[in-house]
């Protein structure tokens, strides 16, 4: 089997439309007929789905969407994966099908902030389901964390707003010793890290970011063993089927529709973001970069990555407050139109935002800290409108600007 994700997604069976179109057709119908009565509690029994062609209810299976779910298993090189309406639906429905009332998760400390509320604040309060929080990158610690309450290590690919790369191989063979499924998010890094390869059991993303790469849709995907998606849609104990975060079939089609083309957009936001952190490190500018030969694991991605794709499309510069980092995106946005100030990321344009008072706000002074987000972070998805060297020239205008302008403040460059 073939180890480059683009082609385990063109070796895939193609969906023609209904009417023989090039583009599957959409799947409207939230209820689905059945041509013998017997059929039907067949489907209420589980003893069928859309899998042998027949289909009960769209929160269930829904063909279109159906079909997304086999191009993100192939992306991933999983037996199976199932699509939600947020990237948030698909963490929280896997972690509520491992975990039961008064079990444990070993988690990494540095993670989107969401997801670190849910394990942090909701969880503990609404189900008594308790984390606790670690250095990924400390083999020692993960080990010691883990009870015998635990039902699942968690982390992400690459860590968001740090950019630490976790090594997967080696968390996969700690949770694996205490028979423990690890669960990878691989939101910032589709095609970049293929985790299940690398013994990740289950791999969940947020599809509104890269995948889908137009920030006009929400959606989410769970990939994992034909097992565990069977599970997460049982009709008694399913943490997909009862919760209902159900995908909507336009935008399954409008997202399938985007992944042709995804290694081309990823790779153009790499190749930006490699050269300008680059750039802003010959100026002795404080960026996190995993492309750079600096970066605490950068050995480790060269080492895990599919190297088509660079080293992914986000960088991170530290610009020493809060103040500075604010002064920094008001320019860029504001005067060179550079970029927007706004949350999430994969989009077309670059995106900005201040982490530890926005994406990472969730978590309090001490957290924050321990997780190395500093007040004055910027994270940037580099975007690919514009050519490269007009984006450098802008940014570069902007950082004398702030060195300029900013007395006593720790200097962007030597």
């Amino acid at each position: 089997m073939t180890t480059d994700p683009i082609e385990r997604l063109a070796n895939l069976k193609h969906e023609f439309g209904e009417h023989g179109g090039v583009n599957m057709s959409i799947e409207a119908s939230t209820t689905f007929t059945v041509m013998k009565p017997d059929t039907m509690p067949a489907l209420f029994a589980g003893q069928s789905s859309g899998r042998e062609g027949c289909y009960l209810y769209g929160r269930h299976f829904n063909p279109t969407v159906f079909v997304l779910g086999r191009e993100l298993a192939a992306l991933e090189g999983t037996e199976a994966a199932y699509c939600t309406a947020s990237g948030m639906a698909a963490i929280s429905a896997t972690i509520l099908q491992l975990c039961a009332a008064g079990d444990h998760v070993v988690a990494s400390n540095t993670l989107y902030g969401g997801t670190y509320a849910l394990l942090h604040d909701y969880l503990p309060h609404k189900s008594g389901i308790t984390t606790t929080f670690v250095d990924i990158n400390n083999p020692g610690a993960v080990a010691a964390a883990i009870t015998d309450r635990t039902r699942m290590v968690y982390a992400e690919s690459m860590s968001n707003p740090t950019l630490r790369v976790a090594d997967i191989p080696r968390l996969a063979e700690l949770a694996h010793a205490r028979d423990l499924p690890l669960v990878i998010d691989n939101t910032f890094s589709p095609l970049l890290l293929s985790p299940g390869a690398y013994g990740a059991d289950i791999v969940v993303h947020s599809m509104t970011k890269f995948i889908n790469g137009a920030s006009d849709v929400i959606a989410g995907a769970v990939c994992a063993s034909e097992a565990f998606i069977q599970d997460l849609m049982d009709l008694h104990t399913g943490s997909l089927m009862l919760l209902g975060p159900t995908m909507d079939p336009v935008t399954a089609s409008k997202i399938s529709l985007r992944i042709p083309h995804l290694p081309l957009r990823l790779t153009e936001h790499a190749r930006r973001a490699q050269v300008i952190a680059e750039r802003l490190a010959e100026r002795g500018c404080d960026v996190i970069y995993p492309g750079l030969p600096a970066h605490p694991d950068h050995a480790l991605l060269t080492q895990l990555r599919c190297e088509h794709y660079g080293y992914g499309g986000l960088l991170a510069l530290n610009m020493g407050s809060v103040e500075r980092a604010n002064r920094l995106m008001d320019l860029l946005q504001n005067e060179q139109r550079f970029g927007y100030m706004a949350v999430s990321l994969g989009y077309s344009d670059t995106l900005m935002s201040c982490s530890a008072s926005s994406t990472s706000s969730e978590m309090d002074e001490a957290a924050l800290r321990e997780a190395g987000i500093m007040p004055g972070l910027v994270r940037m998805s580099i975007g690919y409108t514009g050519s490269l060297e007009q984006r450098w020239r802008q940014l570069e205008r902007v950082l004398n600007e702030v060195d300029s302008g900013a007395e006593g403040a720790v200097p962007l460059s030597g």
